[in-house]
């Protein structure tokens, strides 16, 4: 399900490994294609967060309106500025130092699958991750200054699932989704 920690942890990770500080669109396409190749490989994403079709590529909503300081959720907004400091224009940067042991919401499947991420793309910067996640994500429509949902039925599609299997796992994800929207109205 989605947590606000597990993406900040997430998002902790990946600015860890450059450095402590990551620009947001790199940020950005990691996290969507780190979500991706975990569906390819395990039929389920890592941070659970709604995807969309946005004009420099596929961006995972509720992150985006975190890392834009508009999230709605104070007590998932307070979760996130646990871990990740202040945007700074086009970057944003670790509160701490992280280690992958602190990283307890993420499992060893999701650390391994940000990993091999992170060795692909690490030395793209963000102008060239959009154009890959362009090229690569054919779930991706552009949307003319806009957004578009990305179902998870596309993005299994274009992952290469057949069509009956990709409408079962995306029933599985969007189950996950009801009972996450069901325990947070608690």
């Amino acid at each position: 399900m989605f947590t606000y920690t597990k993406v900040a942890q997430a998002a902790a990770f990946f600015a860890s490994k450059q450095g402590g500080t990551i620009n947001i669109m790199k940020l950005m396409k990691l996290l969507y294609l780190s979500d991706r190749e975990s569906m390819n490989l395990y039929d389920a994403p890592i941070t659970y967060d709604n995807f969309v079709s946005m004009d420099n590529g596929p961006v995972l909503s509720r992150t985006y309106d975190l890392i834009n300081g508009t999230s709605s959720d104070a007590k998932g907004a307070a979760q996130w500025t646990a871990w990740i400091g202040d945007r700074d224009q086009y970057d944003i940067k670790l509160k701490k130092t992280v280690e992958e042991e602190e990283l307890d919401q993420l499992s060893d499947a999701d650390i391994e699958v940000m990993n091999s991420v992170w060795n692909q793309f690490e030395h793209y910067d963000q102008w060239q991750l959009v154009e890959l996640t362009h090229n690569l994500c054919k779930e991706w429509k552009h949307p003319n200054n806009s957004a578009i949902p990305i179902s998870d039925v596309e993005v299994f599609l274009a992952l290469g699932k057949h069509e009956t299997i990709a409408r079962d796992l995306a029933e599985d994800i969007q189950n996950e989704k009801e009972l996450d929207r069901l325990f947070a109205s608690l």
